[in-house]
């Protein structure tokens, strides 16, 4: 059995922030990980006992300083990486509380959906890029 098929499922949940130019919210990645200086839909893990509302609403709270307001679910996908295995749940976000900022000193950046660059985004929200371009 490989080290791969031993991995945990990690439940994530991905907020995309979708303002009235048609833009998109993503955030830089600024942890010490392989991922360091990629580009991310904000978002983080799922806590136990936790639904996925909850901790979109916590989650980004604690990274942009926003208070999501009217958001539905967009998309689901996994995604295995050599060193974990994810389950990410998307939803849209079209209404706000606050203005977002990087509260962990990361860098936000609004972009047009038809100019999010693959190569600058985490493997994971891929799949995301051409989805978001359907709308």
């Amino acid at each position: 059995m490989s080290r791969q098929a031993d991995l945990e499922r990690l439940r994530v949940v991905a907020g995309i922030l979708c303002d009235a130019e048609g833009r998109v919210l993503i955030t830089e990645r600024v942890d010490d990980g392989p991922f360091h200086g990629l580009w991310e839909f904000p978002g983080g893990k799922i806590g136990q006992d936790e639904s996925e509302q909850a901790a979109l609403a916590r989650e980004l709270g604690e990274e942009i300083g926003v208070e999501p307001r009217l958001s539905r679910h967009f998309m689901s996908l996994q995604h295995d990486y050599p060193d974990r295995r994810v389950s990410i749940d998307f939803f849209l976000i079209t209404e706000w509380r606050n203005t977002p900022k990087g509260l962990e000193g990361q860098q936000l950046r609004w972009i047009k959906t038809e100019d999010l660059d693959a190569e600058q985004l985490l493997p994971a929200d891929l799949p995301v890029i051409e989805a978001l371009r359907s709308l």
